[in-house]
């Protein structure tokens, strides 16, 4: 048997309202409340004094690129990122090539996983070949192990084929996430619209384009019961779509990201295509209203939506570029700055976003310290300064807006399973 003491360090687990000095303790893998004192002699000890010690982080919004793509990310290098910064539990979308929309591919990507060393879970697709025009065999992939279907990337325009989605997936209790996108409202876009896009002379992307889609899934969730999960919001008008219907008790979910939450379309103004992403930054009283969305719940988590590309594909004229940026390295931090330093949310409330309610939402074996669950955990010092470089992290891309920058807040330790992942900087073998 293997024993783990993790000592000294202010010790936050939201699912069990736990915020106090403590330890922390493991025992093959599991939580336990304690170890014997001869448990103790051959324990492992770390010690996390001034640390903070919670459960490991959850992002149920990733995009690691295998299979199809491996040049931008594999689910070995996505993962690394992943424990790099804390999370310990990743779900990937199904935008891979080929598309995640057979039972075959998911085996592909589960195999994969095994030597990730963080819990990867795959997501099957909505429609075949995400093309929104003929359902994927939800059964067949629930079987196989998926946690969710989404077209995430896409998104499934026919009403009709959504409906039936819907009610396909409530029969083999299946959450169904969907990138909220009116695409005709869109085509050619590739920021928001408004006066900084007429300023750029940018193809500007209105934010009813999400809206509508929004409404049109709070209302399929009404008709149907059908758990239906939101995607990245970054409309304001969005967030008081949810805000009404969680007041109606219709089985809705939604997250937001961390760049929603830190940055706004004025960013854009170099036309730098590291702040190329889909949905697009918005206005200030967008950013704004995302936030007040994640205080009162409206919004349950936050996803990274963590999009590596490649530098030659990034380093094009904006209207060309892909859309989307890496996140997986930077999103504590960002969410500390943010959240806690700037508007005032209790620090374990952002890890609860972050953990417990992140796992909730696709009711993950996750996000908690509690005795006898999977000991997943992050240690981070909540105040060290540091400066984060691409070209020294684990994701294989670089695209990310904070390249260069000044971070406050890093992942000193992730243990995944009660073993030791990444610690100080550097994968642990």
């Amino acid at each position: 048997m293997s024993f783990l003491i993790i000592k000294n360090g202010r010790v936050i687990d939201p699912a069990s309202q736990r915020d106090d000095a403590g330890d922390v303790f493991i025992a093959d893998g599991k939580f336990v409340t304690k170890l014997t004192g001869e448990q103790k002699k051959s324990a492992q000890i770390i010690d996390a004094r001034g640390l903070v010690v919670c459960p490991g982080l959850v992002d149920i919004h990733v995009h690691f690129r295998e299979p199809g793509q491996t040049h931008k990310e594999t689910i070995l290098t996505g993962s690394m990122a992943a424990a790099a910064g804390g999370f310990t539990t990743v779900v990937c979308m199904p935008n891979t090539s080929p598309p995640v929309d057979n039972t075959g591919t998911v085996e592909l990507i589960k195999n994969a996983a095994r030597s990730a060393p963080v819990h990867v879970y795959a997501t099957g697709c909505i429609t075949v070949g995400m093309k929104g025009q003929q359902l994927a065999p939800h059964g067949s992939l629930k079987k196989a192990g998926v946690v969710a279907i989404t077209d995430d990337g896409l998104c499934v325009e026919s009403n009709e084929i959504m409906r039936r989605a819907v009610e396909y997936a409530k029969m083999f209790d299946l959450p169904v996430l969907d990138h909220c996108q009116d695409e005709s409202l869109t085509k050619g876009a590739v920021m928001n619209e408004g006066v900084v896009s007429t300023r750029l002379g940018l193809h500007g992307w209105p934010h009813a384009a999400e809206d509508i889609i929004v409404a049109r899934n709070i209302i399929l969730s009404r008709y149907t019961g059908a758990h239906i999960h939101m995607q990245h919001i970054s409309s304001a008008h969005s967030v008081e779509l949810m805000r009404q219907a969680k007041k109606d008790g219709v089985n809705v979910t939604a997250e937001a990201t961390p760049h929603h939450i830190a940055l706004t379309e004025e960013s854009l103004g170099t036309y730098d295509t590291n702040f190329k992403m889909n949905p697009p930054l918005r206005t200030e009283a967008d950013r704004r209203a995302i936030i007040a969305g994640l205080k009162d719940g409206t919004l349950d988590c936050i996803g990274t939506d963590h999009a590596p590309h490649a530098p030659e594909e990034k380093d094009k004229e904006f209207d060309y570029a892909p859309n989307g940026i890496i996140g997986l390295e930077t999103a504590l931090p960002v969410c500390l700055e943010v959240l806690v330093r700037k508007n005032k949310f209790k620090l374990p409330q952002v890890i609860d976003l972050m953990t417990r309610k992140a796992a909730n939402v696709l009711k993950l074996p996750a996000g908690t310290l509690a005795h006898g669950a999977v000991a997943d955990v992050c240690l981070f010092a909540p105040d060290e300064v540091w400066h984060y470089d691409t070209y020294k992290a684990f994701s294989k891309s670089i695209n990310s807006p904070w390249s260069g920058q000044k971070m406050t807040g890093r992942v000193k330790t992730t243990i995944v399973s009660g073993k030791v992942v990444y610690q100080n900087g550097k994968m642990v073998a």
